[in-house]
C-alpha cells in the first residue's frame, strides 16, 4: 500500500518516518520528496507498507498526529497523474 505523508518539517529524516509507520506493520520503503536544485524537503514524502490492513491502521493512527513541530497528513497516495 502506498501511502502519501503530507506538511512534514524539513527537519523530519526517513528515519523518523520508518520508526513511526513500522509501529503499525512491516514498511517497505519510505521516499521523502526533495527539490531537485537544493536537494532540499518538499515537505511531503511517500511510504510503502507490505499490506493494506498496517497501512490502512497507519493511516487512521497518524492522521493528524504531530511529528516533529507539525501536525501531518496522512492518506492513501493517488495514482500519479500524467503530465502535459
Amino acid at each position: 500500500m502506498n501511502i502519501y505523508v503530507g506538511n512534514l518539517g524539513y527537519s523530519t529524516t526517513e528515519d523518523d518516518l520508518h520508526t513511526s509507520f513500522s509501529a503499525f506493520g512491516a514498511v517497505d520503503s519510505v521516499k521523502i520528496i526533495t527539490d531537485r536544485e537544493t536537494g532540499r524537503s518538499k515537505g511531503f514524502a511517500f511510504i510503502e507498507m507490505s499490506d493494506e490492513s498496517s497501512g490502512n491502521a497507519a493511516i487512521k493512527g497518524l492522521d493528524g498526529q504531530e511529528l516533529g513541530d507539525r501536525v501531518i497528513k496522512v492518506n492513501e497516495a493517488r495514482p500519479r497523474e500524467e503530465r502535459k
